[in-house]
């Protein structure tokens, strides 16, 4: 498939960050592990992907994610929302917000509905993500900008409602394969002034993760040591509430399964997708999909209780997503077609609705969830 190629300015930039990697490279001895590799093309300050100054999300972007696809995933996650907010919490930390529309969606369904958070934390690590998503909510909800703070780190302690939407897929992971009977771990290095894989045998904490997964000859996959880092961290900070994160993937049985035997990394540039992550580095996204079994094991280590897991379509339809369609009248073709189609989007099997999934953590929160009150397939993990 022929990519379409970067303008000259963008050109220059992806220069510039493979000469950032490659010192980077060369200060580690000619190798680094493709987790820091994908860190470094994606978070360098002012040179990575998520830090640079191009637009990632929308039409004129590289990809759209569901808060962009329709304001009806915003609406009608804040039912859940809501019904969290409704047990004696008043502040939402919602970690990753990208361009601020789920953010502003979910503060305006809030507020509509009388539920306004006292505080709506955003951690967010990129400078340019943390402006963009300032300016859409001063655009939007001006009047609740007051309650928005941005953060860098996760606070030391925090009781309310946890949101990442598309969040844990771009965290950096960890490459394996087995040959010739041994683990190896991928990494990058130079070959021919080019960046390009390299492999060596696999080691640590590494290791003893992609042992238990009992992988066969020739099998090449992720490991999300990062994700699971980040939910430990996450497990320390969550004193009472629950965290829902929603994102593309499987549970182990699938993630592993014979029919991705090459893994499942993917990167998006200008709405296409492929599988080269070495593509114009800084230009491009670079994500995996998840591992929601790791997902739920890290939790649980923390101490979080899985409170459920199910599909997208399942999530939205729980949460009444044909209740905020009826808000729209049916005979008002002009605007109801427009929304029956992002519905669609966000819930065919075809689409979104099945290849992503939600999951929600707690602690101190015995309450059923709404989201997953039909469909739970919490045992599948």
């Amino acid at each position: 498939m022929a990519l379409p190629q970067p303008t000259p300015e963008a050109h220059a930039h992806s220069d510039r960050v493979v000469e950032h990697i490659r010192r980077d490279i060369a200060a580690s001895g000619g190798w680094i592990s493709f987790a820091r590799y994908m860190e470094l093309a994606l978070y360098a300050p002012g040179l990575g992907y998520y830090s640079a100054g191009a637009k990632k999300l929308g039409k004129a972007g590289d990809f759209v994610t569901a808060p962009e696809i329709s304001p009806l995933y915003g609406q009608t996650l804040a039912r859940q929302v809501h019904e969290i907010l409704s047990a004696g919490f008043d502040e939402v930390l919602e970690v990753g917000a990208g361009s601020g529309a789920l953010a502003a969606t979910l503060l305006e369904e809030l507020e509509r509905s009388g539920k306004t958070p006292r505080n709506y934390l955003i951690l967010e690590l990129s400078a340019d993500l943390r402006e963009r998503s300032r300016d859409t909510l001063a655009a939007r909800v001006p009047h609740l900008l007051e309650r928005v703070a941005w953060l860098n780190r996760l606070p030391p302690a925090f009781s309310g409602v946890v949101l990442g939407n598309e969040v844990l897929d771009a965290m950096p992971v960890h490459v394996v394969r087995v040959h010739d009977g041994k683990l190896e771990e991928g990494g990058v290095g130079e070959r021919n002034e080019r960046l390009g894989w390299s492999w060596r045998l696999a080691s640590g904490e590494l290791l003893e993760a992609a042992r238990a997964l009992a992988l066969p000859e020739g099998f090449r996959t992720e490991i999300p040591l990062a994700v699971r880092g980040f939910l430990d961290t996450l497990a320390g900070v969550l004193e009472k509430g629950v965290a829902l994160f929603i994102d593309y993937g499987f549970p182990q049985k699938e993630y592993y399964h014979a029919q991705r035997r090459e893994g499942t990394l993917m990167c998006h540039y200008r709405h296409h997708a492929h599988a080269d992550p070495f593509f114009f580095p800084g230009l491009q996204d670079i994500t995996s999909h998840v591992d929601f079994s790791a997902v739920a094991a890290a939790a649980r280590a923390g101490g979080l209780e899985l409170a459920g897991y199910t599909s997208q379509a399942q999530l939205l339809v729980n949460c009444g997503i044909t209740e905020v369609m009826s808000r729209t009248p049916a005979e008002d073709q002009a605007k109801f077609l427009p929304l029956a189609n992002q519905a669609n989007h966000l819930m065919s099997p075809a689409e979104m609705g099945e290849l992503f999934k939600a999951i929600a953590l707690g602690r101190g929160y015995a309450t059923p969830l709404l989201g997953f009150r039909e469909g739970d397939r919490r045992q599948a993990l």
